[in-house]
């Protein structure tokens, strides 16, 4: 009975299991990523806009920067300075860049980068026209330095460009923004050569706040990064311009909804950025140093002051009265810069060819390695036209590096914390180029080739650091700090890891 009970039972609960369905499973609804709508519009003509007017603020800088070379000869026959008091007005400048850079950079993380771009340039342009009513060297000073903290700002143009821009082009277009740095400093060269002798260095510096205040009024074409939009919680805001983008470049948006990344603690908030310090350095030396070269005539670090220096000294009654050297730059003088300055341009498709090939460690290891070469190369007696050629080799070279250090940096920091890594990367940097105005404007005319060899072996140490670094950023997506991608990010963006692989220190 037992068996003959139990098996109508076993029966039925086979048919009830044979005919009950499977519950559907709820569909996943697509999603999408800013990266993944960047990577889907593709390069058009937003991005030429973006291009061409993020890059235009490099213009503004250079002039800013480069504006302080052109003019120490004429401040400092005006003001009766001493080569100290010249090389201060650069570290002041730098110093101002160093303060303010690291709180744009947490400004910017917080309230955009457009809002810090925009303010930056006002406080710039602002600055730099009461420069020109400088009645003495102690305003002109202060206002410089102010002028360097607006500069400071610059970069988040940068910043936006590094967050708009698909991956495969970053590496082709962000190096070409070198153009309109370049561009920049034949223009204020060009300009001190015409406006310096005729009107005066105070017309300078007002025209040369021109390009300033037209890029202000540029900036209403160019939105906020739908990035940092994302990455603060306003994914309507990164939607509504990424929507305009696609239908600028005739492209179409991704199916599904844009979501926000889940974001993890951040337990090392910043890479070593110091090595970055050395390449500052060399910069601004080469900038400075080339200057100071042709001021006071000094081809060959050994010999005595040229037959050149020696008509001039004894032209100029004015200067064997002071105890300051005084020698405006003369129409061969500023020819010799324009050159030397347009050797920034002649590596770049040889940059733009290392950083995609070769990557971007090795590509910036490279350079500084010839950048010391030819920094040592200057002592060699030669002629004008022998100076000329070193000097547009080194500025090529040191330009490509800054170039590097530039892109490296803000692509290896994640959108939270992009804007103050570049901001706190800039700081470092400017201890460097606070520093180099000393060596090239004071230590040189002591004694030539150990500026020189100071020069050469921080390039050197440099080298050997970039060697050296951890993460290697070609062809790699902008990290956002979400967890889902935590494997491909490096150590600072894992969650309770430690920095045990930081940045190299030079």
């Amino acid at each position: 009975m037992p068996n003959k009970q139990t098996e109508p039972v076993i029966n039925i609960s086979l048919r009830k299991l044979s005919l009950t369905a499977p519950e559907p499973q709820p569909k996943e609804p697509k999603t999408f990523t800013v990266e993944d709508a960047v990577e889907t519009i593709g390069f058009g003509r937003f991005h030429i806009a973006l291009f061409l007017i993020m890059g235009s603020t490099g213009v503004a800088e250079a002039m800013e920067i480069m504006l302080i070379a052109v003019v120490s000869p004429v401040i400092r026959c005006e003001w009766q300075l001493e080569n100290w008091q010249v090389a201060l007005v650069t570290t002041m400048v730098f110093f101002g860049y160093m303060v303010f850079s690291i709180f744009f950079g947490l400004l910017a993380d917080r309230y955009g980068r457009w809002k810090i771009l925009f303010i930056s340039f006002l406080w710039g342009a602002y600055f730099s026209l009461l420069t020109s009513f400088s009645p003495s060297y102690i305003w002109f000073v202060f206002l410089r330095t102010m002028v360097g903290c607006g500069v400071s700002g610059h970069s988040q143009g940068l910043i936006i460009k590094t967050e708009f821009l698909p991956t495969k082009y970053r590496g082709y277009m962000l190096p070409l923004s070198q153009v309109f740095w370049l561009a920049g400093s034949l223009l204020i060269i060009g300009l001190a050569s015409v406006v310096i002798p005729t009107v005066g260095w105070r017309w300078l510096i007002r025209i040369a706040s021109i390009p300033g205040i037209i890029l202000i009024i540029a900036f209403k074409f160019i939105p906020e990064s739908a990035r940092f939009n994302v990455s603060t919680g306003n994914t309507q805001a990164a939607l509504a311009t990424l929507e305009h983008i696609a239908r600028m470049n005739r492209s179409v948006m991704p199916d599904g909804k844009l979501v926000e990344p889940v974001l993890v603690s951040v337990a090392c908030l910043f890479h070593s950025e110091s090595w970055g310090l050395g390449i500052s350095f060399a910069y601004y030396g080469a900038i400075l140093a080339s200057a100071e070269l042709l001021e006071r005539d000094l081809v060959c670090g050994s010999r005595e002051p040229s037959q050149g220096a020696v008509a001039v000294a004894a032209g100029d009654s004015a200067e064997s009265r002071s105890p300051c050297h005084c020698r405006p730059f003369a129409a061969s003088d500023y020819r010799t810069m324009i050159i030397s300055t347009v050797g920034e341009i002649a590596l770049n498709p040889f940059n733009i060819l290392g950083l995609n090939l070769l990557g971007r460690r090795l590509s910036l290891s490279i350079t500084m390695g010839c950048t010391a070469l030819f920094f040592l190369l200057l002592n060699v007696c030669t002629s004008s036209a022998g100076l000329i050629g070193f000097l547009f080799v080194l500025r090529a070279l040191v330009a490509a590096n800054f170039n590097t250090i530039y892109i490296y940096t803000a692509e290896v920091y994640p959108t939270t914390m992009r804007a103050l890594g570049m901001g706190t990367s800039g700081s470092l940097c400017r201890i460097g180029a606070m520093v180099a105005p000393f060596i090239s404007q004071v230590l040189l005319s002591a004694s030539f080739l150990g500026a020189l060899c100071l020069f050469s072996s921080v390039c050197v140490v440099c080298a050997v650091s970039a060697f050296t670094l951890p993460i290697e950023t070609k062809g790699r997506a902008l990290q956002v700090s979400d967890a889902s991608s935590a494997d491909s990010q490096p150590p600072l963006l894992t969650k309770g890891t430690r920095c045990s692989q930081p940045f190299s220190d030079v």
